[in-house]
């Protein structure tokens, strides 16, 4: 068999970069998770991860981490009831994570630096719900819903009028939880109201407020064999 085409597992938590120069992070692949490799480089290989279909950079070395999957991983189709039982341990994994010494970390995926979408996919991830990796894709996954409409489990997405760039978590009462960058928000995980009567970071945020998504289903990736 073309090792190409053979899923392999992470044994311990990975860096996959934006590049084969492996210089900036584009996300971290849990040691559960199943990846296909794709182009050999010197330094890097290209991969996928087979739970979101997201691409990254693995440097040379890391391959050494890898083992062979011995099953093909497989999406499990949940259905809205069993997303909304579930919702209260997102939530909750979000505020445990929050209790953590932690700092915001482009590109972060695993405890106990995140970026705001990693947090939001490692959050549902741990009650095996999966969304895409990045905050745009997540607001397209997600049914869009009105503010009002907002019940804790949601999603809210900021950023510009083209395109979503923030995520943060819905806990009710007008409060989200998200993981924040040093320069505008709070360098890490931290909890704000969805308002222009907040403090300097919660009014920044409300102030590129783009709306809501319900997540209705776990990601099927587009390989999956069902």
């Amino acid at each position: 068999m073309n090792p190409q085409s053979r899923e392999y597992q992470c044994r311990v938590n990975l860096n996959l970069y934006d590049s084969p120069e492996c210089t900036r992070l584009a996300t971290q692949a849990a040691s559960f998770r199943h990846l296909r490799l794709s182009i050999d480089h010197d330094k890097a290989v290209q991969v996928c991860l087979c739970e979101d279909d997201y691409p990254g950079w693995l440097r040379i070395e890391d391959k050494i981490f890898l083992e062979e999957a011995t099953s093909v991983y497989r999406a499990i189709a949940l259905s809205f009831s069993d997303i909304q039982d579930r919702l209260p341990a997102v939530i909750a994994f979000t505020k445990q994570a929050m209790q953590q010494p932690n700092h915001y970390l482009w590109g972060g995926t695993v405890a106990p630096n995140y970026d705001c979408s990693g947090l939001m996919q490692a959050a549902f991830a741990s009650m095996g719900i999966w969304l895409p990796r990045d905050a745009y894709q997540q607001e397209a996954f997600t049914q869009p819903i009105q503010i009002a409409e907002l019940l804790p489990g949601d999603l809210i997405f900021f950023g510009t009028p083209e395109k979503a760039t923030h995520v943060g978590l819905h806990l009710g009462e007008g409060y989200y939880i998200h993981s924040s960058g040093e320069k505008m928000g709070r360098n890490g995980i931290a909890i704000d109201l969805l308002s222009d009567s907040g403090d300097d970071v919660s009014r920044a945020y409300y102030q590129q407020l783009r709306g809501a998504g319900r997540v209705v289903a776990s990601y099927q990736p587009k390989y999956s064999q069902t």
